[in-house]
């Protein structure tokens, strides 16, 4: 049986925690944050979890981990 490939866009952008959650980092903050206030910036820092309906979506992608 032939493998399946990884979508090399998601491994790039998404990483899998131990416990199988899908771990991402924020939008929006690239360029243009002087629109945005010192609360938007400071909050959105980091990375988050994505909710289940995109998980499920990522994981597909990333069929291997």
């Amino acid at each position: 049986m032939p493998k399946m490939k990884t979508k090399s866009g998601a491994k790039k952008r998404f990483k899998l925690t131990a416990s199988g959650k899908v771990k991402a980092g924020v939008a929006g903050k690239r360029h243009r944050l002087i629109s945005h206030n010192s609360k938007y910036i400071r909050q959105n820092r980091g990375t988050t979890i994505l909710c289940d309906a995109d998980q499920r979506t990522v994981k597909k992608y990333m069929p291997y981990g």
